[in-house]
């Protein structure tokens, strides 16, 4: 088995509307001193996707509607983000002092819909990424590689927060082991990890939150290509029907 690293990407320009992330990266992992190849995977922030795309919004230009108002006041929140987060909603999950709990319209069910301020300039906020799977095919197909987008999630009923896969290209997002055996020869019934998840959490430790580094090249890691079209972060969302706690 060959040896898994993740190393995180460093000298990448700061990103702003327009530019080429794939470029950008390009020059970063050239003047880390590293090379891509077919088979390996980069992991990137949605940050840096958002930027490019222009996925920013300034608070200043938002008018709050009534309901973003009402919400506002019962979650102490800013009622101009709160109409932002709204905006980006499919549906509220729950709320509470400090936080809203939204299914944007991705199918994501995360904090404030993924609307961020962190690591933005004061009084503007980024958006999600309107189309992560199609942001991570072109970055894909300019690197020569397999490309996971990732955002930090929390997690249902434990503590703590962690990288996810929001977007791939190419890298499948579950590796299916049932059938195989186990190491006492009993037949797998239920395993099928989330690898794109998985991967995307340990890329989330090697770039960090602090050092400005937004993007992670993962090398030993064994994976196969889609063969027809192209692998969706749809796989990893689980039904409403089959969610025994919704």
């Amino acid at each position: 088995m060959s040896t898994l690293q993740i190393i995180p990407i460093h000298n990448v320009p700061e990103i702003t509307p327009g530019m080429n992330v794939g470029e950008c990266l390009r020059i970063g992992i050239r003047a880390t001193g590293l090379d891509i190849d077919r088979s390996d995977i980069v992991a990137v922030t949605q940050k840096i996707i958002s930027k490019a795309e222009g996925q920013i919004v300034r608070l200043d230009d938002v008018s709050p509607s009534a309901f973003a108002i009402l919400i506002a006041e019962q979650v102490r929140k800013d009622p101009r983000l709160i109409e932002v987060i709204l905006r980006e909603t499919r549906r509220v999950v729950r709320m509470r002092a400090d936080v809203v709990i939204c299914e944007t319209h991705h199918g994501f069910i995360c904090a404030n819909a993924g609307v961020d301020s962190s690591n933005i300039e004061s009084g503007s906020v980024t958006l999600l990424p309107k189309d992560p799977d199609r942001s991570a095919r072109e970055l894909a197909q300019y690197l020569g590689c397999g490309v996971i987008v990732t955002d930090t999630f929390g997690r249902v009923w434990r503590d703590g927060l962690l990288d996810a896969a929001i977007g791939i290209s190419r890298v499948p997002p579950l590796l299916d082991l049932r059938g195989k055996t186990d190491t006492y020869g009993n037949s797998l019934q239920v395993t099928v990890l989330a690898s794109a998840d998985a991967l995307a959490a340990a890329a989330g430790l090697a770039m960090g939150k602090t050092e400005g580094t937004p993007a992670a090249l993962i090398k030993g890691f064994h994976w196969e290509p889609a063969i027809t079209g192209d692998h969706t972060i749809s796989a990893l969302l689980r039904a409403p029907e089959r969610d025994l706690f919704l």
